[in-house]
């Protein structure tokens, strides 16, 4: 939504309350000017909120340290993503942006997550940025089988292969791969002898194809192991079916929230933003593993397989998919009563 539309927005519909994005700080601002009321919605993880607000506050020099050694960043990744240092009036910078709406946030933030998986980061966060933080998470679309039109061919895929036998792949929407990268990663999943779903996006106005992309002979040699399919999958319909073991992902917090609730365990390869920490997250719940890295960041084929085969493999598969299902269950039971009450007492 543009800035300068939202004048005549709030004229018409005279709102009581607004909730907005964290990429959109102006929107606080212009409530305000209007009397009205701003609720920031944060959607990504808190804990890599609490991450990115205690560098901001304290500096990476700092002695005075995260207090939480499970969540960090790789050399390679504070070059590549520049979260450190943050500094406090670079109003372009990722953190800047978020860590002003936060701070313009009317009393309390939303969060899309629950205390069940963030419950420390939640406290944290509200101790240092004196506000209350209400989770409201995990909130993920519900697919609707009529609305996927290639759902059939991949479900009939599927339903042939064996129960958690398969791998997802996927990396979201906004992360591209270089044809070197796909290369290794293909060489990874013929490496682990699974079975796969592999989802390949390009940007807008490349004209490649998957087999130009590829490895040669990769298609044919993976033929009945493996679907590859270029652009857009039904991914929480494939992430619910039974023969689905794990799911390799670049981390984006929608994905991972997916994961969670279908009780999928994570294979994470991280790649840009907050995804590096993401990833901490899941190793720290014991709900999947990260796919390790050679110098500055390089993907190798080794590691993508042996990532594979530590969660998909039956006997080490074991007690991450145990751990990925009880959490899954302890999500589904947790409710949103209290945001809901919270809102209301600011409405009336």
């Amino acid at each position: 939504m543009a800035s300068s539309k939202f004048p005549s927005i709030i004229e018409t519909l005279k709102p009581n309350l607004i909730i907005y994005d964290g990429f959109q700080p102006w929107v606080a601002t212009m409530a305000s000017s209007y009397s009205i009321h701003a609720i920031m919605f944060y959607v990504s993880s808190t804990s890599g909120l609490a991450y990115i607000y205690h560098q901001f506050l304290h500096g990476s020099s700092s002695l005075t340290s995260f207090p939480f050694s499970s969540i960090y960043l790789h050399d390679h990744e504070i070059k590549k993503l520049g979260i450190q240092p943050i500094k406090p009036r670079d109003e372009k910078a990722f953190a800047y942006i978020i860590l002003e709406s936060f701070e313009q946030s009317h009393n309390i933030v939303l969060l899309n997550t629950c205390r069940e998986t963030e419950g420390k980061y939640i406290d944290y966060v509200s101790t240092i940025g004196k506000k209350e933080l209400i989770p409201i998470g995990p909130l993920i679309r519900e697919a609707m089988i009529d609305e996927e039109e290639d759902w059939g061919t991949i479900q009939s895929w599927l339903d042939k292969k064996d129960q958690l036998s398969c791998v997802y792949v996927s990396f979201g929407s906004e992360s591209f791969l270089s044809k070197q990268e796909i290369e290794e990663i293909a060489k990874g999943l013929e490496l682990s002898k699974v079975n796969f779903i592999w989802t390949i996006k390009f940007p807008k106005g490349v004209n490649k194809t998957i087999e130009e992309m590829v490895p040669q002979g990769f298609l044919e040699s993976t033929k009945g192991k493996g679907m590859v399919i270029e652009g857009w999958a039904p991914q929480s319909l494939i992430l619910n079916h039974s023969s689905i073991g794990g799911f390799i992902t670049h981390c984006g917090w929608n994905s991972i929230l997916e994961s969670m609730s279908f009780g999928i365990p994570i294979i994470a390869m991280p790649m840009n933003h907050d995804q590096p920490l993401n990833s901490r997250l899941v190793e720290e719940l014991g709900i999947g593993v990260e796919i390790l890295r050679g110098e500055n960041g390089k993907i190798m084929k080794e590691e993508v397989a042996k990532g594979i085969r530590k969660v998909i493999e039956e006997k080490p598969r074991k007690q991450i998919h145990l751990k990925a299902m009880q959490l899954s269950e302890k999500i589904k039971l947790k409710a949103i009563d209290e945001g809901v009450k919270k809102l209301l007492k600011l409405l009336y």
